[in-house]
């Protein structure tokens, strides 16, 4: 399983950025997909979550604010940040829950930076 992510940057305080992430391999096995982020020096966090059954999970800093969506034709995996604060910057991670003989694995793709300028 592999993960591209795209997007991010730079944005002022109470404006919008998307992030996107393309997954590949892992088909039907992938059970959700989703962004986390992390602060420096500090451990990753969840961000959002979405199901292969569509249900979708926030954590309370963003909930309101940012919209998870996929798209299964595609394989990618959507970010929609509005209304960002300057404590939205951080490193954000696009991942993939998929289930493996025995469990699961979460497979991550390349942090990409998020900036937001007060």
């Amino acid at each position: 399983v592999q993960l591209q992510a795209s997007g991010g940057g730079l944005a002022q305080a109470g404006g919008s950025l998307t992030l996107s992430c393309t997954v590949s391999g892992g088909g039907a096995n992938i059970f959700a997909m989703g962004w986390y982020r992390q602060y420096p020096g500090q451990e990753r966090e969840q961000v959002a979550l979405i199901y292969s059954t569509g249900l979708t999970t926030y954590a309370d800093a963003v909930k309101g604010r940012f919209t998870v969506s996929k798209d299964t034709a595609k394989n990618t995996v959507d970010l929609q940040m509005n209304s960002l604060k300057p404590e939205d910057t951080a490193v954000y991670w696009c991942s993939a829950g998929h289930f493996i003989a025995g469990g699961y694995k979460y497979y991550w793709g390349q942090g990409t930076q998020v900036t937001v300028s007060s």
